[in-house]
């Protein structure tokens, strides 16, 4: 996967000076051991930090070691000034651990007081304003921190994505979608640049790649993906132009950042003059760890980077569409087990979602498109979208989204895409997720957010909640179990 960061994860330990050193040195070896054992890569970072020059010294070991996210280790009490100085001067996101003790036998030269230690670090933390990833209970012996660094690894990578990232954006937010109008104040709030260009600027980039040879590979790289698939075998080299035009852009224009997204309109006008819907493509971007947003979404674009970083695999952008009819969840009760009917939902959008996503993915035309530009013709400007039904497994939803008053809030839910045919157009699946009903009553629609969703192709819930909070997000929402109401919810 590309155009996501590699994260290179160092462990620096703490001691405060009236502790042995040799306790926290020695519990660092530890949690490094385990890490090796379980395949987790993590750098060992030798200098312990007592005091501020320690912090210069790790400083240096760090930039030596090329290291990019960092855990704190409270491998005794630890000293707050310097273990919060370390994490402010550190470029890159931190987590706070501690150390467990390690046995009811040795108590005392060998207790080591982390627990208190990490009050006293997250006091400090607030003084200085940070917001370091510390787990739901952070707290472990090595074995535990092993998996809590594992954990903080995709967190970590998020947070460094969204950092350096530039969303590319091609033509107005369309009139009829004001649900992608927002304003992007808070993009620069999360450190997120945003390059605005006009469909004139993206119709001459594309232009101008005609007889480009790279032309030929891109387009027999998507003759081989698609395969039996490959319904429109005329239209290949228009697509393979329109992809190479924006990933030649992408790479020139990153400028001081070091990742891009794209979020471009695409329709009505697209098709008239690029004679094609750009939705399979944007399948394709998403697949190399590029979103491309429909509809000039650009809080769909984070949002789908946000998921590609998190998870490693590609991510989708669907609409939050339409109902599970009752004689379809009838039918299938086998297959649907124990969700109920409002636990269901169709996620559909015309094309966009990557082959390795669907069940025999398939060049089509878009349908509801096809009604408005060329009712009662052939297909032809419509034909590009990629359809099939999105296979069966466990997903998560995700949006980052500002309000119109420049808010900056989330929601994620842990899910799975049921085995049930669809019955429909378009790259489709039938979602389930517990509680659904109420969460899209209290959260998404209460809290105004749009009808676009970002889908992860896994349960990321965990890691996307921790990088929103690392990011600075206090409204982060998700969907509750029964018996637990929403702020909104009539109990009657």
């Amino acid at each position: 996967m590309q155009n996501v960061p590699y994260i290179k994860l160092g462990i620096v330990a703490v001691s405060r000076d009236c502790f042995p050193i040799e306790l926290s040195q020695k519990r660092r070896s530890r949690v490094v051991a385990s890490c090796k054992q379980r395949g987790i890569p993590v750098v060992e970072i030798e200098t312990v930090i007592e005091n501020e020059g320690d912090v210069l010294k790790a400083l240096e070991e760090i930039k030596q070691k090329g290291i990019n996210a960092l855990a704190l280790y409270l491998g005794n009490f630890g000293p707050e000034g310097p273990t919060t100085l370390m994490a402010q001067r550190f470029n890159g996101p931190v987590m706070l651990v501690a150390a467990a003790e390690d046995s009811g036998k040795d108590l005392i030269n060998g207790r080591g007081d982390a627990y208190c230690g990490l009050l006293s670090a997250s006091y400090n933390s607030g003084l200085r304003r940070l917001r370091p990833y510390i787990p739901e209970y952070p707290i472990g012996d090595p074995e535990d921190i092993a998996s809590m660094l594992a954990d903080f690894m995709p967190v970590a990578r998020t947070v460094n994505g969204v950092r350096n990232l530039k969303i590319i954006s091609f033509g107005p937010r369309p009139f009829d979608f004001l649900t992608c109008h927002a304003p992007i104040q808070p993009l620069y709030d999360l450190g997120v640049e945003v390059m605005e260009n006009s469909e004139l600027d993206l119709y001459a980039l594309v232009q101008e790649e005609k007889g480009n040879p790279e032309i030929q590979r891109i387009a027999a790289e998507i003759a081989a993906e698609l395969g039996k698939g490959n319904t429109y075998p005329d239209l290949v080299d228009k697509l393979a132009q329109y992809e190479c035009a924006l990933e030649k852009f992408m790479k020139a224009n990153l400028g001081v950042s070091r990742y891009a997204a794209f979020a471009n309109k695409c329709w009505p006008a697209f098709e008239k003059h690029f004679g094609h819907v750009p939705c399979y493509l944007n399948s394709r971007l998403a697949a190399k760890g590029i979103p491309a947003a429909c509809e000039a979404d650009i809080y769909g674009a984070l949002s789908e980077y946000m998921v590609v970083c998190a998870t490693g695999v590609p991510p989708a952008l669907l609409d939050i569409n339409n109902s599970v009819p009752k004689d379809m969840f009838a039918e299938n009760k086998e297959i649907i087990g124990d969700y109920q009917i409002s636990d269901l939902w169709m996620g559909f959008h015309c094309g966009n979602t990557s082959a390795e996503c669907l069940m025999q993915p398939a060049l089509k035309y878009q349908l509801i498109m096809h009604r408005l530009m060329e009712p009662e013709k052939k297909p032809d400007i419509t034909r590009g979208t990629l359809e099939g039904q999105i296979k069966s497994g466990p997903i998560s939803v995700f949006r980052i989204q500002s309000t119109p008053d420049a808010h900056i809030q989330a929601y994620v839910a842990n899910g799975e895409v049921l085995n049930v045919n669809p019955r429909s157009f378009g790259s489709i699946g039938v979602f389930a997720i517990k509680g659904m009903g109420r969460f899209y009553r209290h959260i998404l629609i209460e809290k105004r957010f749009p009808h676009h969703t970002a889908i992860a192709f896994q349960h990321a819930g965990k890691a996307l909640f921790a990088a929103c909070r690392m990011l600075g997000l206090n409204d982060v929402f998700f969907n509750l179990p029964t018996g637990v109401y929403y702020p909104t919810e009539n109990p009657f």
